[in-house]
């Protein structure tokens, strides 16, 4: 998607008379280390859910809010799922600012509590930053076509049909599982190890493990086999097995390549994205607590 779709969800004004959200007396730059992030504008994105559009509205009534372009930090309110969508768009503009995302949706996993507009300022200025490196899927179809995406979550291969998939998987160019078969298979970024690859019995990675989730989604065989912990520095290559009659598709977070034959996933270090927390609610905190639900 273009800058200019991203810009069709944003609640921009720059009225004359009015000014723009800005913390005054703040630098440009990301920080490193324990440095608090300093912003000067704001961009507004929300959902199209009536409950986001309804917080919006309530916001962009109170204070101006900068075109994306003008920005240096986005406001995104909405759930999980738009938070994907807005690193995704912002990843496609090749326009990436650090995200702070008030929670209007359901789970809320890579967002922060909303409580309405008075207190995002002062939230902002004490945000801890994150830096969340997605990972880069090369995918070769049956009929030879290349397609590229970025997963922050997580790069599933799901079988197609009733026919179970068989998929030959490869680490650095060595192979180690000469066939899996079963549903399919995902390599997920710790980010996204307490989403689907939880789900599929695959382990909590910590933020700052440097780690990478393999975990097989019900396999048949190798019947025990519970996936691998490998290094982020690690390239994989999963090859379908009779791909004419077992179709398999290729999903990164939410692009979906159909009938593949071939593909390659390791991390895009080049395509760095920031999340900004409340501090005692980031996500490495959550990844942890999620480890001791009941």
């Amino acid at each position: 998607q273009c800058e200019e779709c991203s810009l069709s969800r944003i609640m921009a004004r720059c009225k004359s008379g009015r000014r723009s959200i800005e913390l005054t007396g703040m630098g440009d730059a990301m920080p490193s280390g324990d440095e608090k992030p300093s912003f000067k504008k704001l961009a507004l994105l929300h959902s199209d859910t009536e409950k986001s559009t309804t917080a919006a509205e309530e916001l962009a009534a109170r204070a101006d809010f900068v075109p994306l372009d003008e920005a240096d930090v986005v406001v995104a309110l909405g759930g999980d799922g738009f938070m994907l969508d807005t690193l995704h768009d912002m990843h496609d503009s090749d326009r990436t600012l650090p995200v702070f995302g008030l929670n209007l949706g359901t789970v809320g996993f890579l967002m922060n509590r909303y409580f309405g507009f008075g207190d995002i300022l002062p939230r902002l200025t004490k945000a801890k930053p994150l830096i969340v490196s997605p990972l880069r899927m090369e995918a070769v179809t049956q009929s030879g076509e290349r397609v590229s995406s970025c997963a922050i979550n997580e790069v599933s291969l799901l079988r197609e049909t009733r026919q179970t998939a068989k998929v030959e998987i490869s680490v650095n160019g060595r192979v180690r599982i000469p066939e899996l078969a079963g549903d399919g298979v995902l390599l997920a970024t710790p980010v996204g190890s307490t989403a689907y690859n939880l789900s599929a019995n695959g382990p909590i990675l910590p933020l700052d493990s440097r780690m990478l989730a393999l975990t097989p989604i019900s396999p048949f065989r190798p019947r025990r086999w519970p996936g691998a912990i490998l290094p982020e520095r690690s390239r994989v290559t999963f090859r379908v097995h009779e791909p004419a009659k077992r179709p398999v598709a290729v999903v990164a977070d939410q692009k979906e390549v159909r009938d593949i034959a071939e593909v390659h996933v390791e991390i895009a270090r080049d395509k760095e994205m920031t999340l900004l927390f409340d501090p005692g609610h980031a996500l490495d905190e959550r990844i942890v607590a999620e480890q001791f639900i009941t």
